[in-house]
């Protein structure tokens, strides 16, 4: 039976998922429920639980998330705890930069997954601008594409 892996990033005001079944993308989504309350991000996780069913949760490791706002910090960890508590395997990813930038990780994810092309930003923004809505999904992506990368060490680490 394939590894059904469900990766969750959080990023101010916003979260995403990404549904994989083995190394094949079945469901992505955003959602802004974060900038109405923490409660509603969590009821909206957990409905993608339900719906999903994946044996397996990604999220980051909030230890090496330094440019992450407390917020975000904070419902990453409720992800990270709501999945343990229901007994799910939680790897939690330090996000490895491999790419000089988001946008150029996007691009590279859009050429394994071309299914989310339209969900890359359709410029680079400036130091000044908000970031697109849509990075944090890219984000989510990398969590599940550094699992599938090398498994092994990963879900071990995550059981213990």
């Amino acid at each position: 039976m394939a590894l059904r892996m469900l990766s969750f990033a959080a990023a101010s005001g916003k979260i995403a998922h990404v549904y994989l079944i083995g190394d094949q993308l079945h469901d992505w989504r955003i959602s802004d429920a974060p900038r109405v309350s923490q409660e509603k991000a969590m009821a909206w996780v957990e409905r993608q639980l339900e719906e999903l069913q994946p044996n397996v949760v990604l999220t980051e490791d909030i230890r090496f998330a330094k440019k992450k706002g407390d917020p975000a910090r904070q419902l990453t960890d409720a992800i990270s705890r709501l999945a343990e508590d229901r007994g799910l395997l939680n790897p939690r990813i330090k996000r490895d930069h491999d790419y000089a930038n988001k946008y150029e990780e996007a691009e590279a994810i859009v050429k394994r997954y071309p299914e989310l092309k339209p969900w890359l930003s359709k410029q680079w923004r400036r130091f000044f601008d908000n970031e697109p809505r849509n990075t944090v999904l890219f984000e989510a992506m990398s969590y599940a594409m550094f699992v599938l990368r090398n498994p092994t060490p990963a879900l071990a680490r995550a059981m213990g």
